[in-house]
């Protein structure tokens, strides 16, 4: 028997976070264009693990050699003022209110999950965990607790220590892919002991049909485009989460 009611996983560009992409927000504020490695993509010619690669190495490369490189905190601060979707705490504080196991599913940067993750802390000290949060967000953010939230994402790895900071490995963290979010949100029923009919999800792109399809409630909130709306239960074109807050404890209420 699970000790939650049960399962929510929320995908987070463009439903937490009120943006194209995560990743994007950086290569915004630091100048740079990822279109060449995204087309790659969009004709088949990049898997995502290469992609991670190449999207690492642009931000690495944007720094010639007689620059400082490009560190650790640098990327955490180009993260920084992410606009978030209207309500994403309402959403999260009341799933958990209401006995839910929450967890972030996305390809989105992993920082920015994080720091969404540790404003909900346990009463248990951090620890490294499956699906936790890293010492240093623990820290900054949930005073040295561990997160209620289980969180699934890409990004960027830390290599050597650097002037009191760490670079930026060559190579990324790569949880979630494309077409990948199934598998994930099995593991999570599996580990919690929850069934696919007590389990919910949010997304809003065909990445998500994966969560869709191993939910036994599906929301496509404010859809990217047509290709998961005849897998989902429901769709949001509302940009406020209070609404799929309502509507997720409505069903799971029957």
């Amino acid at each position: 028997m699970s000790k939650y009611e049960y399962l929510v996983c929320l995908d987070m560009d463009r439903v937490l976070v009120d943006h194209l992409s995560t990743w994007q927000f950086v290569y915004d504020n630091m100048g740079l264009s990822n279109d060449e490695s995204f087309e790659l993509y969009n004709q088949g010619l990049l898997d995502e693990w290469d992609w991670i690669k190449l999207d690492i190495a642009l931000i690495k490369g944007s720094r010639s050699e007689s620059e400082e490189p490009i560190t650790d905190a640098e990327l955490r601060a180009h993260m920084e003022g992410m606009p978030m979707m209207k309500n994403w705490k309402m959403l999260i504080q009341g799933l958990i209110d209401d006995g839910a196991k929450v967890a972030i599913v996305s390809g989105g940067l992993q920082q920015t999950a994080r720091d969404i993750a540790a404003q909900f802390p346990s009463e248990s000290s951090w620890q490294r965990r499956w699906g936790g949060i890293d010492r240093f967000t623990s820290r900054k953010f949930a005073q040295g607790y561990d997160s209620l939230l289980s969180v699934f994402t890409n990004g960027w790895l830390i290599g050597k220590q650097y002037n009191g900071d760490f670079l930026i490995e060559d190579f990324g963290r790569y949880q979630v892919q494309m077409n990948g979010k199934g598998s994930i949100v099995k593991m999570l029923q599996r580990r919690y002991n929850i069934k696919k009919s007590k389990t919910a999800s949010v997304g809003d792109s065909a990445g998500d049909i994966g969560m869709f399809e191993e939910s036994g409630y599906s929301i496509c909130f404010n859809p990217w485009d047509v290709k998961p709306l005849k897998y989902c239960d429901e769709v949001v074109e509302e940009k406020d989460l209070a609404i799929v807050l309502e509507k997720i404890k409505t069903f799971m209420s029957k």
